[in-house]
């Protein structure tokens, strides 16, 4: 009599995980928050309070930033860390293993940093900075792997970031508010008028024709 042997089946019944920027923009859940440079901080600290217990990482576009908003979450009593450029290589392997095992909750850093770091379970995914290329923002939200959710805080001067992320992805991410949060004023050297959300999709682009290119 012939001994049968076991095939795992685990490879065939897994249900294939995509990562093209339709399929992530898909399944994860993002949001936008309007906000004035000045007052990102203290919004991040508002959106960040039912958070204390989640793997997150924060996207920002200077080690400065990283420092500055580590500092911040930390004397609020984040398990929260910069890593960053600055940072030896084994300083960031650290502190990835430590995220992995859940000792650390939040990982501030730059895209750059983010694509060297291993990093598991994460959950949430703050681009406190957009990027200029809008592949880096959906490289942001794949890092979660499958579901998860995506914040951004957007800023009068990065709206054209969000336009061509929105465009790219052929989705316009759900905006909300803050409850709690406050907008401070600063003195203003422009009279530039507020954009008009109301004329059009903000993914919308105006098509150019052979005539007007020529």
């Amino acid at each position: 009599m012939s001994e049968q042997t076991d095939t795992p089946q685990d490879n065939t019944d897994k249900e294939k995980i995509y990562y093209d920027q339709r399929s992530v923009a898909l399944r994860t859940t993002q949001s936008i928050y309007f906000v004035k440079e000045h007052d990102k901080v203290a919004m991040l600290e508002l959106l960040l309070n039912d958070y204390k217990e989640t793997q997150v990482i924060i996207v920002v576009k200077s080690k400065k930033s990283a420092d500055a908003i580590s500092a911040l979450l930390t004397a609020k009593e984040f398990k929260a860390t910069a890593v960053h450029g600055n940072h030896r290589e084994t300083q960031q392997q650290e502190a990835a293993s430590k995220f992995n095992n859940g000792t650390l909750n939040v990982i501030i850093t730059t895209d750059m940093i983010l694509k060297t770091l291993t990093l598991e379970n994460i959950k949430l995914v703050v681009s406190y900075d957009l990027p200029d290329a809008p592949q880096e923002y959906y490289n942001r939200l794949a890092t979660m792997k499958e579901l998860g959710v995506g914040m951004a805080l957007v800023s009068p001067e990065d709206e054209h970031n969000l336009d061509e992320i929105e465009y790219n992805m052929k989705k316009e991410i759900e905006e909300k508010t803050v409850e709690g949060f406050v907008a401070t004023s600063m003195p203003t050297h422009t009279n530039k008028p507020k954009k008009d959300r109301t004329k059009k999709p903000r993914h919308r682009k105006k098509k150019v024709t052979k005539d007007e290119d020529a």
